[in-house]
Parts: C-alpha cells; sequence; structure tokens
C-alpha cells in the first residue's frame, strides 16, 4: 500500500507543478510582451495543457476516485 501511496503523491505533485505553469505562462501572456514572446509563451501554454492532461490522465489511472478532488481548469 505504500507504494500506491507513494505514487498518488507523486502524481498529484506532477498534476500541480503543471497546473501551476499553465498558469504561470497565461499571467505572462496577458502581459504586453511583444509578438515574439507571446508566440514563445503560446507555444509553452500548449505544452503546460497537454502536461496537465497527461498528469491527470496517469492520476486517474492510479486512482479512479481521485479525480473527484482534481480540479478541471
Amino acid at each position: 500500500m505504500e507504494f500506491l501511496d507513494m505514487e498518488l503523491a507523486r502524481a498529484r505533485q506532477r498534476l500541480k507543478r503543471a497546473e501551476l505553469s499553465l498558469k504561470r505562462a497565461n499571467e505572462m501572456l496577458d502581459e504586453d510582451c511583444g509578438v515574439g514572446i507571446n508566440i514563445a509563451l503560446c507555444s509553452r501554454i500548449r505544452t503546460a495543457q497537454r502536461r496537465v492532461l497527461e498528469a491527470r490522465s496517469r492520476l486517474t489511472k492510479i486512482d479512479p476516485t481521485s479525480a473527484d478532488g482534481v480540479r478541471t481548469g
């Protein structure tokens, strides 16, 4: 059971980091930094969105009931 708990903790941590990265990138996009920076941020946002989805998917594979406590936005 300890292994499952460790995997759940890792999955939650991975999800939290991905969500934080996505939030930061969106906040930076809201600032007026110029077109070149915004294009790079859009790429970063797409990558962060993908990481959030992958982290959520992994978490729900480990523990399907954990999806109830995960934010979706």
